[in-house]
């Protein structure tokens, strides 16, 4: 049954704990998209408000928000999308922009959207129901969509996507502070790099020059200084040169 695999999806979607935004807002469409009934295609998109002085016109940007990210679970989606955020109109941007529901019974009733409507139809987004979420400093809207008009049923479809962003949320988060947790690691793993190349450099001028760590740290420093660069890129030529035998200190390392 529907909801029994939805359930499912949702189920995992929460075990998700290594998984980065980039592929969060991918998983999460693709979910929405098999589990909602009515549903041919979803797009999530993580919006960022432009505060006035960050460098941006506010005014270019839907409700002062920028997309930080989006997942869209058929590429004429994504590409509808697009057209939303070029052209300032469609169900994405007027979510954001009000922060609230928006429901599309037929995107060719009335006149709503004029230079989005060509787009939708041709990209198969014919009705579709999209709901804002704010998490941290960012907005979530998840919206699906389909080729059919009156596709969905809001007594059935809202409750579906109200769990689908919260959980679509809470993901985010948890893959933000993964991600903050990677860049931590990786910017440890780089300094832990750098001082061991900095220490075999040490150890190299130390056994050519007969001096204390203290003093080899010192030329490296002033190496570096004089060709603008840094220690642990001073450290690493001369390393590289030693082992290659072309060097026996650091002031063959210079900038050519």
């Amino acid at each position: 049954m529907w909801i029994e695999r939805l359930a499912r999806e949702i189920g995992a979607l929460g075990q998700e704990g290594s998984s980065t935004p980039e592929r969060a807002v991918d998983r999460l469409s693709t979910v929405a998209a098999r589990g909602v009934p009515g549903c041919s295609a979803a797009l999530v998109v993580v919006w960022r408000a432009v505060e006035r002085g960050d460098g941006d016109d506010v005014a270019e940007h839907p409700g002062g928000h920028v997309v930080v990210d989006y997942g869209a679970s058929h590429s004429d989606l994504a590409a509808a999308f697009e057209h939303q955020y070029a052209t300032d109109q469609g169900p994405a941007v007027e979510a954001v922009r009000e922060m609230r529901p928006v429901s599309v019974g037929d995107v060719l009733r009335g006149d709503r959207w004029p230079r989005y409507t060509s787009m939708a139809v041709q990209c198969g987004d014919r009705s579709s129901v999209t709901l804002p979420r704010a998490f941290g400093d960012e907005v979530l809207t998840l919206g699906v969509h389909s080729g059919r008009a009156d596709a969905f049923d809001p007594v059935i479809v809202q409750p579906l996507i109200e769990l689908l962003a919260e959980q679509a949320t809470a993901m985010l988060l948890q893959a933000g502070r993964y991600s903050d947790a990677e860049r931590e690691a990786a910017h440890m793993r780089r300094a832990m790099s750098s001082r061991g190349v900095i220490d075999q450099a040490k150890g190299i001028i130390m056994h050519a020059r007969g001096c204390d760590a203290d003093e080899a740290f010192r030329e490296l420093r002033r190496v570096a200084q004089r060709n603008r660069m840094k220690v642990a890129e001073v450290a690493r030529k001369l390393v590289e040169e030693h082992a290659a035998g072309t060097t026996t200190g650091p002031r063959r390392v210079a900038v050519r």
